[in-house]
């Protein structure tokens, strides 16, 4: 068997990549020719994705990206399976680039942004590949979303965050106004900080998705039945609840966090009045990394003992 040296690892793995004892083991397998073990590699690590691709992502970061005009804004949520490599510099000078093709792009299309050009070259979709091979476990580009205005300015908040732009709750408040961005970036700011820890489901009460409110509608009426009381109270009773909903997940309408007393439409409008123009909150957008993803229970004993059996 060919001497493997330290040197033709560190060569192996700066080709690909991948980690030293992948490469030592490869290069073992070839008697130490470098090229038809960087072949071999190549096409393990594709196996690897696709292995990797079936486990489920949850962790990962929010990345958000503005136009040199503030004028546009993107939010790109991209996955990971764990924590540890949401952390690593690859992983996210990958949602940072990727956010920045979703914004250039002006599309929510996941599939439409993986398509594109990616600023080293290649595709995003290449790159994620390329990063789930190299890392070694899934990843996802999940979903993006772009605002925009046509005067006034988008404010991007990041809640815990964990680098510059890349954070596990992004929020991005578009306010249409003639007002100067010393007036609407710390309003947009109290704002953003408001829809993180208040989480609102739409921008107002006509925007709440309809099937959301049918079932809030049948809990009520099951409530109001219980009740025993008459038919035309039970209706009263279930158009109570059902406005008093929709008033709760409406941003406009929620009390301000800061106050507890104040609708933020008002907050916006006093704003506005001490300004001395309109400011009209246009549109927002709420990201909180893997929510409505299910996550895997796990067993860290088993987990252990496999490791060890293994």
């Amino acid at each position: 068997m060919a001497e493997i040296s330290a040197g033709l690892v560190k060569e192996l793995r700066e080709l690909t990549g991948l980690g030293m004892m992948e490469c030592k083991k490869a290069l073992a397998e070839c008697e130490g020719d470098l090229k038809k073990a960087e072949e071999l590699l190549r096409i393990k690590s594709g196996a690897k994705a696709s292995k990797a691709a079936s486990r489920i992502a949850a962790e990962g970061v929010i990345g958000a990206w503005l136009a040199a005009d503030a004028k546009v804004g993107a939010l790109v949520e991209v996955n990971s399976e764990t924590d540890f490599v949401a952390k690593n510099d690859q992983f996210q000078d990958f949602v940072r680039k990727t956010t920045e093709v979703a914004l250039a792009q002006g599309t929510d299309d996941v599939e439409a942004i993986k398509g594109a050009a990616y600023p080293d070259g290649g595709t995003v979709g290449e790159k994620l590949t390329n990063n789930v091979a190299t890392i070694g476990e899934n990843q996802q580009v999940r979903r993006a979303k772009s605002v925009a205005v046509a005067q006034g300015v988008i404010v991007p908040y990041m809640h815990n965050a964990v680098a510059p732009n890349l954070g596990k709750i992004g929020v991005l408040v578009a306010l249409e106004s003639e007002a100067g961005a010393d007036v609407l970036e710390p309003l947009g700011k109290q704002l953003a900080m408001h829809i993180a820890a208040a989480f609102p489901q739409a921008l107002d009460a006509d925007s709440l998705d309809p099937e959301v409110i049918e079932r809030e509608r049948k809990v009520a009426a099951e409530k109001a039945k219980e009740s025993g009381k008459p038919a035309d109270v039970q209706a009263k009773m279930v158009d109570g609840a059902v406005k008093k909903f929709a008033k709760e997940n409406a941003l406009l309408s929620q009390l301000s966090v800061f106050d507890n007393k104040t609708p933020i439409a008002d907050f916006v409008a006093q704003a506005g009045k001490a300004a001395g123009t309109a400011i009209v909150l246009k549109d927002y957008v709420r990201f909180q990394l893997g929510e409505g993803i299910e996550k895997e229970a796990s067993d860290f004993a088993a987990e252990v003992a496999a490791a060890v059996a293994g």
